[in-house]
């Protein structure tokens, strides 16, 4: 029987967004995921997500859209994407730090389930293992959702994740059989992951913690 839920589903192919959309999958929503060609540096984890996306047998619009202004190591292969602590950028955030991005993202899915007539929005932001970016807040997902409020839109806005350490989530995700191996995390588009970067740092962290090997590293 096919799911009567239907649910907007944000997935950038890497391992907190996997995991949402197959924690979705489980509670039987039909999931239509929203990727985005943003002009990121390398095409690994978008290319990652097409693949996650048709393997789930869930319908994928890939949006692509540009911002010309830069203002992100994830933007511009001459900055440096190694450890934020080192690497500091607007404000002393992180120079991987891509200002506004969950707000343009979060509004295409917004257009996207007004559309289709989605009832959720699914985005794998977590604010306990990350890199201290200001989307990824716990108050920043509340007061998206005061705004749809406002605008009259019964829409919720699902952040599973948010309060999960790493490992948690690695451990939900092996229970909901993510294909991890076909993950990508690494802010580099290499052959292999760099080990270096903050992503590649709190997956190997989030594995190591959770007892259990990376396929993505192991296959």
């Amino acid at each position: 029987m096919k799911p009567t839920k239907k649910a907007v589903v944000l997935l950038s192919g890497g391992l907190d967004s996997t995991t949402v959309l197959y924690y979705a999958l489980r509670k039987e929503y039909d999931c239509h995921c929203l990727l985005f060609d943003y002009g990121q540096r390398h095409a690994r984890e978008l290319n990652a997500a097409k693949k996650i996306a048709a393997r789930a047998s869930c319908p994928f619009t890939v949006v692509k859209l540009g911002l010309p202004w830069g203002g992100s190591a994830l933007l511009d292969k001459r900055q440096e994407v190694r450890s934020s602590k080192k690497h500091a950028g607007l404000h002393g955030l992180p120079a991987t730090y891509v200002p506004g991005r969950n707000t343009i993202f979060l509004s295409y899915a917004l257009s996207y389930a007004e559309t289709i007539a989605a009832s959720t929005l699914f985005i794998g932001a977590n604010a306990v293992d990350y890199s201290g970016y200001p989307d990824c807040r716990p108050e920043y997902y509340r007061a998206w959702q005061n705004l749809l409020k406002s605008l009259g839109l019964k829409i919720r806005i699902e952040v599973p994740l948010i309060h999960l350490t790493k490992s948690d989530i690695v451990k939900l995700g092996t229970k909901l059989g993510v294909p991890y191996k076909d993950t990508w995390s690494c802010y580099k588009g290499g052959k292999t992951p760099c080990g270096v970067c903050d992503s590649c740092l709190f997956r190997a962290k989030g594995f190591r913690e959770a007892g259990l090997s990376d396929p993505a590293l192991t296959s």
